[in-house]
């Protein structure tokens, strides 16, 4: 018998061999957490307004609860409970097809929100962050309603969610995958130290291509390129931007991830980043079509 071959030893942390590695060492535990949660979102946009609305009850109270975490505070007990309360109303009103009541409910608890807070300080401790929980009744509520009105379009409803979520997925995975690939130089370092120049131009490219390829899935029939391919590229625009907001203010209050909710992801925050911003942006596009009209026409 021969002598066994020799053992290799594995690259040190540092070396080059060991880059590639730890460029995608995140790939397994997101494409895992994607290949579960996706199809649930996409049934429930796909079974209707009420599955859709129940699935954003859902987000809505976990977007809260680590909002208010982040801030250092407890959902359940003052101040922190007026985000859930005040963004869980404006959406109800949204959901009751009343979604003028549900704005006026958002911004006039973004008020009462900065202004209250500070006088309910903790016991013993700072006062709270009054401007940050404020900002989070706007920046959860205006999402929560945007979504819930998208898909409660009888006409167009489905196809819009569909081409916003597609065009934010493929935006994510585009400046996932290019960034990794390509690297190069930093897009906002002092932000996000991870995203590049390159991924942010690929999440744009693959944001515009998959909006394309959906507008004409959803409704077949020669849709106008340049109007779609701009439409997405907005969507696309905001989600990146969507994103860099998230950065920013886990920054400020130096967390890594929202939560650990979603393996590989972090929390919903981190999932949903993206489409948080986009989400205002396609229902104003919708207001601006108009009732039951897709909104890339």
């Amino acid at each position: 018998m021969g002598l066994p071959p020799p053992v290799m030893p594995e690259p040190p942390a540092g070396s080059a061999a060991a880059e590639p590695a730890r460029r995608w060492r995140d790939l397994r535990k997101r494409a895992l957490s994607a290949a579960v949660l996706g199809p649930g979102a996409l049934l429930c946009i796909w079974l209707g307004a009420a599955a859709w609305t129940a699935l954003m009850t859902v987000a809505v109270a976990l977007l809260t609860w680590e909002w208010v975490r982040m801030c250092g505070l407890r959902s359940r007990a003052w101040p922190g409970i007026a985000v859930p309360v005040v963004v869980g109303l404006a959406c109800a009103a949204a959901v009751l097809g009343q979604p003028v009541v549900g704005l006026g409910l958002l911004f006039a608890g973004f008020a009462a929100t900065w202004i209250a807070a500070p006088r309910l300080r903790r016991r013993g401790g700072p006062p709270p962050p009054a401007s940050w929980l404020a900002l989070g009744v706007l920046y959860i509520g205006l999402a929560g309603i945007a979504l819930i009105e998208l898909r409660h379009d009888n006409e167009a409803g489905r196809g819009n969610v569909f081409f916003l979520i597609f065009v934010v997925w493929a935006s994510d995975i585009g400046a996932y995958i290019v960034g990794r690939l390509v690297g190069g130089p930093k897009l906002a370092p002092s932000i996000s130290p991870g995203k590049t120049r390159s991924g942010a131009v690929g999440g744009l490219l693959s944001s515009m291509l998959v909006g394309w390829l959906a507008a004409d899935w959803l409704v077949p029939g020669n849709p106008a390129v340049l109007k779609v391919l701009a439409v997405a590229a907005l969507l696309g625009i905001a989600t990146q931007l969507g994103d860099l907001l998230e950065s920013a203010v886990k920054r400020h209050f130096g967390v890594k991830d929202s939560s650990m909710l979603i393996p590989g992801h972090g929390g919903v925050l981190d999932r949903l980043d993206g489409l948080l911003a986009a989400a205002p942006v396609a229902a104003l596009l919708a207001f601006a079509v108009g009732y039951g009209v897709p909104l890339w026409r």
